[in-house]
C-alpha cells in the first residue's frame, strides 16, 4: 500500500508542469482571438465603416470556418511534430492577427480573420492530442484543466483587457499585441513543451516496479465512445449557447443590485466558471464520465431555474453562480473522457474531434436560441434550451453507464504468458476507460 501511494505521488510530481502552462497559454491566446471582435465591436465598425451586425458576424465566421478546416488540415499535418505543428499554427495564427490589425477595409480584415479561424481548430487538434501523450492517464484531468485554464483566462480577463485597450488606445493596437502574443507562444511551443517520452517518466526502483503491478493500464482506444461522447457533449453545448448568447437579458434583473451592472455579472459567471475549472482539476480524475453526467444536469437544472428566478436578483445571482460553475467543469471533463476513450491510438482523430463539434455546438446553439427569441421572446428559452440539455444528460448516462466486463491485461516486467493471466477489475464505462485508484 505505502509503495502504491508513493508511486501515485512521484507521478504526480512527474507532471510536466513547464509544458502544461506553456500550452494553456496558447489556448489563452486561442480564446482571446476567437472573441476578440465582440470585445472591440463598437470601435472596429466605426473604423471600418460597417454596421456591428456586420462586425459580429467575424465571431460566427469564425465558428464556421473551423468546423469546415479542422479535419482537413490535421490530415495533412499528421505525420509532422506535434510541436512543429502547434508553433507553425501560432506563427500564422500571430499573422493573421496583424493583417486584421492593419487591414483598411472591412473585406480584408474578414480575411485576417478567416486565415486565423482556420489554423485555430488544427491549434486545439494539435493541443488536445498532444496534452494526452504527455500525462499518464490517470492524470490527464488535471493536466487538461490546467490547460483549458488558458482559455478561462482568456475569456475572463484578455477579452476585457483587450476591450479596455481598444478604448484606450485603438482597436488595431489589442489585434497587433495578439499578434506577438502569437509569436512568443509559438516560440515557448517550440522551446519549452515536452515531448512524449519526456512527459511519461517511470522511476525504475525495483519497489516502485512492484508497485505498478497493481496498477492499471490503459486500455485500448476506440473510435465509437468518441463520436458518441463528442455528439452528446455538442447536445448539451447546443443548450447551453442557445441560452447563453442572450444571458446579457437574461440576467438583468439579477444583475440590477450589482457594481457594474450586466458587465459585473458576466464577471460572476466567468470567476465561477474557473472555480469549476480548478475543481475539475481535483475530482475529475477518478469519475470522469459520472461527473460529466452530473455536470450537464446542473446546466440544465441551472437553466430551468432561470425561469423561476426572474425578477429576484439573489435567486437569479445563485443560478447565475451554478450555471457558471456547471459550464466551466463541462468542458476539461468531456475532453478528459474523449481522449481517454480514444487512447493513443486515435488520439489525433479526437482531438480534431473536439473543436469541430464544440464550435458546431456553439453556432447551432446560437442559432437557436436567436430562432427561439424572435418567435416567443427571451423568457421563452431557458425551457426549450434547458430541455436540449436534458436530452445529452440522459444519453451521456446511458452511454457511460457501468458494464460489468472482464479482460487480460499486460504487466510492464512480467513475462507475457503471467501477465494474460491477470485479470483487470470489471471495466467501469462504456466509454472512458476511467479506472478507480482505490
Amino acid at each position: 500500500m505505502e509503495n502504491s501511494r508513493a508511486v501515485s505521488t512521484n507521478r504526480r510530481t512527474e507532471l510536466p508542469w513547464p509544458s502544461l502552462a506553456v500550452l494553456g497559454g496558447a489556448t489563452f491566446v486561442m480564446v482571446t482571438g476567437e472573441m476578440l471582435p465582440t470585445a472591440v465591436l463598437p470601435q472596429m465598425s466605426a473604423d471600418l465603416d460597417v454596421t456591428q451586425a456586420r462586425t459580429g458576424l467575424l465571431v460566427s465566421f469564425w465558428a464556421a470556418t473551423v468546423v469546415l478546416a479542422t479535419f482537413p488540415l490535421v490530415r495533412l499535418t499528421r505525420r509532422w511534430d506535434r510541436r512543429s505543428v502547434a508553433s507553425a499554427a501560432l506563427i500564422v495564427f500571430g499573422a493573421a492577427s496583424v493583417v486584421t490589425a492593419v487591414a483598411p477595409t472591412y473585406e480584408i480584415a474578414a480575411g485576417g480573420r478567416l486565415l486565423g479561424a482556420a489554423v485555430c481548430g488544427l491549434l486545439w487538434a494539435t493541443v488536445n492530442a498532444h496534452t494526452a501523450d504527455i500525462v499518464p492517464s490517470q492524470h490527464l484531468g488535471t493536466a487538461v484543466s490546467v490547460v483549458l485554464g488558458g482559455a478561462t483566462v482568456g475569456t475572463v480577463v484578455g477579452v476585457p483587457l483587450a476591450s479596455l485597450v481598444a478604448r484606450g488606445w485603438d482597436w488595431r493596437v489589442a489585434f497587433g499585441a495578439l499578434g506577438l502574443l502569437g509569436v512568443v507562444a509559438a516560440v515557448l511551443v517550440r522551446t519549452v513543451v515536452a515531448t512524449k517520452a519526456a512527459g511519461l517518466v517511470v522511476p525504475a526502483r525495483a519497489a516502485d516496479a512492484a508497485a505498478r503491478r497493481d496498477e492499471h493500464v490503459e486500455a485500448p482506444g476506440r473510435m465509437r465512445p468518441v463520436l458518441v461522447v463528442s455528439g452528446l457533449v455538442g447536445l448539451a453545448l447546443v443548450g447551453h449557447f442557445a441560452a447563453f448568447t442572450f444571458v446579457t437579458r437574461l440576467v438583468a434583473d439579477a444583475a440590477a443590485d450589482l457594481p457594474g451592472g450586466v458587465s459585473g455579472a458576466l464577471l460572476v459567471f466567468g470567476a465561477s466558471s474557473a472555480v469549476g475549472l480548478v475543481l475539475v482539476g481535483r475530482v475529475g480524475d477518478r469519475r470522469t464520465a459520472a461527473a460529466l453526467v452530473a455536470t450537464t444536469a446542473l446546466v440544465a437544472l441551472s437553466l430551468l431555474a432561470l425561469v423561476v428566478a426572474g425578477g429576484r436578483p439573489a435567486a437569479g445571482m445563485v443560478v447565475l453562480v451554478v450555471w457558471g460553475l456547471a459550464t466551466g467543469t463541462l468542458p476539461p471533463l468531456a475532453q478528459t473522457l474523449i481522449m481517454r476513450s480514444a487512447g493513443p491510438e486515435h488520439r489525433s482523430t479526437a482531438g480534431s474531434v473536439i473543436p469541430v463539434v464544440f464550435n458546431g455546438g456553439i453556432a447551432l446553439g446560437a442559432a437557436l436560441g436567436s430562432v427561439v427569441v424572435d418567435q416567443l421572446g427571451t423568457e421563452a428559452l431557458p425551457v426549450p434550451a434547458a430541455l436540449v440539455v436534458a436530452v445529452s444528460t440522459v444519453g451521456l448516462a446511458l452511454a457511460t453507464r457501468s458494464r460489468p466486463a472482464v479482460r487480460a491485461v499486460m504487466v510492464p516486467g512480467e513475462p507475457s504468458q503471467a501477465s494474460a493471466a491477470r485479470l483487470e477489475r470489471p471495466a467501469q464505462e462504456l466509454v472512458s476507460g476511467d479506472r478507480s485508484d482505490a
